[in-house]
């Protein structure tokens, strides 16, 4: 099987400087790297629900680029700066972009992310083509 970088033309600058791809497809797996809630200027959203609308609509972008979507994906695991006081809130955006047929997800608290606005990161795994009829 091949390795294809999905390097979205808003992410080229990302991967230039950071030297990551926002995903990598191999076959019909896609392994998306930590999504964030910026917009396209990479501003953060101005709330933790703005911020977690942003971070879900950069994965579907990216998944998009990848011949995928969010009814694809199987796993997520999101990485919190307030675990505790935010789950509930993050729990209820991520419903609504992932509204049924609940993927695997696992919740892990963190001291930082890479800029000091970002409440929360999500990263993902999704099977091209398993989620249709959804």
């Amino acid at each position: 099987m091949e390795k294809k970088l999905v390097v979205p033309k808003q992410d080229q600058e990302l991967y230039d400087g950071w030297h990551f791809a926002p995903a990598v497809r191999v076959g019909d797996m896609v392994y998306v790297s930590g999504q964030v809630g910026v917009d396209a200027n990479l501003q953060p959203g101005e709330t933790p629900t703005a911020q977690g609308r942003l971070a879900f609509e950069n994965l579907s972008r990216v998944l998009r680029e990848a011949g995928s979507g969010l009814e694809d994906v199987v796993e997520i695991t999101t990485f919190h700066l307030d675990l505790r006081g935010e789950l509930q809130a993050f729990a209820s955006v991520k419903d609504e972009f992932l509204p049924k047929d609940f993927p695997a997800w696992t919740a892990v608290g963190v001291t930082q992310l890479a800029l000091p606005e970002l409440r929360f990161e999500i990263r993902a795994i999704a099977v091209v083509g398993c989620g249709k009829g959804r």
